[in-house]
């Protein structure tokens, strides 16, 4: 038997905007039933994709196939996709109800199945017992529940979701975080989520597409994206890591601030190379052992699991970043060593002539 095809197929899609390239080239496959996170800094084309998969944009070069068929000049009304937006786009003249079944009423569904699939819906989203309700008995949280209702009620191929909970409050952004891995896992749909917040990313998705500059940096599971970045900007963006520039001198070792510090080279060569260091797995002690870098603390600050620092250490442009949730306290101007886990901290390859 033949493999089903992706659900989604994305061939060299490319995109301008007059003398501007906002998308250069995109390949992507997403498989049924996947729930990939397009993650990136804002102005790096994902939601531009977004809105060509959607229909609402025309690719200047490339195609968009949708289970197995070219769409790439369908219109976005004939493809078998919907769309949750950024803020809630809800009817403001109708109830909670009404809002859900209107794709329905408009495909000309009968008034008996309407209401089956409404309750379905609601109840899927938790709303049960809301259908009587206007958008201003609502919380921003439960508006946009009802959108993703009706957006899911239709029974889309695909589900295109651009930044859905960036305007709600961090409290309501976990309960929804948490919604959607539900209704994504009782549904077996296919997501396509747009956001630029990458805990979002790593949290939500089964792959995550990380974009810079209208191409693709990275394609991954959160885990592998997170503790192996295939380059520089990846490492910054995904994982706020240090990313410092280094000489390797053996398989084991770099030279960073005039110092020998152990390595895990992972096959690269000698010479110029990028330390990734993820704060997390930086640590901080008392000066005494001699065998880290020395630097003094510039920053401080509490983040209710533990403490971030800022380290300055001579020789190097940027100060080090570190999180710790267990050890010592450490305060402004105190001199530390800095350590990490060979392991936990990858090579890139660098230039020789970058800085």
């Amino acid at each position: 038997m033949r493999p089903a095809p992706p659900r989604v197929r994305l061939e060299e899609v490319t995109h301008r905007f007059g003398d501007v390239t906002a998308l250069d080239g995109v390949s992507l496959d997403v498989l049924e039933g996947e729930f990939v996170t397009l993650l990136g800094p804002s102005g790096c084309g994902k939601t531009t994709l977004l809105r060509i998969v959607a229909g609402f944009e025309r690719p200047t070069e490339g195609r968009v196939i949708l289970g197995g068929e070219d769409v790439t000049r369908t219109p976005a009304h004939r493809r078998p996709v919907n769309m949750v937006f950024q803020r809630p786009t809800l009817f403001p003249h109708l109830d909670v109800f009404e809002n859900v079944a209107f794709g329905l009423r408009i495909a000309g569904v009968s008034r008996d199945e309407i209401r089956a699939r409404v309750g379905r819906a609601l109840q899927l989203i938790r709303l049960e017992g809301y259908e009587g309700r206007r958008n201003y008995e609502l919380s921003g949280g439960q508006m946009q529940r009802v959108a993703l209702a009706r957006a899911m009620v239709n029974r889309p191929k695909v589900l295109l979701l651009d930044e859905p909970l960036s305007a709600l409050d961090l409290k309501i952004r976990l309960e929804m975080e948490a919604e959607l891995r539900r209704v994504h896992r009782e549904t077996g749909a296919t997501f396509v989520y747009v956001t630029h917040d990458q805990r979002e990313a790593l949290a939500l998705s089964d792959r995550i597409v990380v974009f810079n500059e209208g191409r693709v940096e990275q394609v991954g599971e959160p885990d592998r994206v997170y503790r192996n970045p295939a380059s520089p900007f990846v490492a910054r963006f995904v994982g706020d890591s240090n990313v410092i520039a280094v000489e390797v001198t053996s398989g084991d070792t770099v030279r960073i601030a005039g110092r020998a510090m152990p390595a895990a080279s992972d096959g690269i060569a000698q010479g110029a190379a990028w330390l990734v260091l993820r704060p997390d797995v930086v640590r901080l002690s008392a000066p005494g052992s001699g065998t880290g870098l020395r630097g003094v603390v510039r920053d401080v600050s509490f983040r209710g699991t533990g403490h971030t620092y800022r380290v300055e250490v001579e020789g190097l442009p940027d100060p080090i970043k570190a999180e710790m949730r267990e050890g010592g306290t450490f305060e402004l101007e105190d001199e530390v060593e800095i350590g990490w886990d060979p392991a936990a901290s990858p090579l890139l390859p660098r230039a020789a002539d970058e800085p």
